[in-house]
């Protein structure tokens, strides 16, 4: 009897230090790895397609256009009919990636253009971004006369040239091997140092902004808009309309 005892006792003894054990123990790194859901971001995007130029900067635009020898600047009317309506033409980005697209319509000055270049090459990352130009060169003569002088006299003499943008056209287009999210703080600085409302965008952006605008016209219910007005006259609204809003309607001033 004694020996039984003594071997239950020491069985006794094993079994509650091995408990002892099992509680001061660790849990193990595997088990909390599989109790929680462990998520992935999606992978960075893949660049292997893109190719960059050799001049990846904005270029200089000259000041004043060339001409022919003896020929003097043409002197042309103060028309704003080259600003007002929406882009026709370079109203998509080439490259499919980044931009500043202007929102309304204004003339860009030389002091503008080259503070938009300063700024772009300045901040811009040549070893994987280009940037271009997407503007035409300054070809567009203003006239002033100067502080103090009398009336008449004939047509001023050339002041500065600018470049007539109008709604929806790109200004520049940056692309490389960059995400939209590293580009957009400069790109912000840049338009809201414009002289006309501008936003920078990308190829997602001006899908959005095109599909909102062609929902918005078609969910809309009310029968009297501004274009069933003017065209059939409604209550002689035509006395007031101009020739502009006939062609534009609403959209653009």
């Amino acid at each position: 009897m004694s020996t039984i005892k003594a071997m239950s006792f020491l069985n006794s003894l094993v079994q509650r230090n091995f408990a002892h054990v099992l509680k001061l123990k660790p849990l193990p790194l595997c088990s909390i790895q599989f109790m929680s859901k462990v998520t992935y971001c999606d992978p960075p995007p893949s660049f292997r397609d893109i190719e960059l130029p050799e001049q990846r900067k904005l270029p200089v635009i000259n000041k004043i256009p060339h001409y022919y020898i003896n020929n003097k600047p043409p002197l042309l009317r103060k028309l704003h009919s080259d600003i007002r309506g929406p882009e026709r033409v370079n109203n998509t980005l080439l490259h499919g990636q980044y931009g500043i697209i202007a929102l309304s319509g204004g003339y860009l000055k030389y002091g503008s253009i080259e503070v938009i270049r300063l700024t772009v090459n300045r901040e811009m990352d040549t070893r994987k971004t280009f940037a271009v130009w997407r503007i035409d060169p300054l070809w567009k003569p203003v006239s002033k006369k100067s502080i103090g002088k009398r009336m008449g006299g004939g047509k001023g003499s050339v002041h500065h040239y600018a470049t007539p943008v109008k709604a929806g056209r790109i200004i520049i287009e940056v692309g490389g091997k960059v995400e939209y999210e590293e580009i957009y703080p400069f790109l912000n600085r840049v338009a809201k140092k414009m002289p006309f409302d501008a936003i920078p965008v990308s190829q997602e952006i001006l899908q959005e902004m095109e599909k909102e605008a062609t929902e918005l016209h078609e969910q809309n219910i009310n029968p009297f808009t501004f274009k069933y007005a003017v065209e059939n006259d409604l209550q002689g609204c035509n006395l007031w309309s101009k020739k502009t809003d006939k062609i534009y309607y609403d959209e653009y001033i």
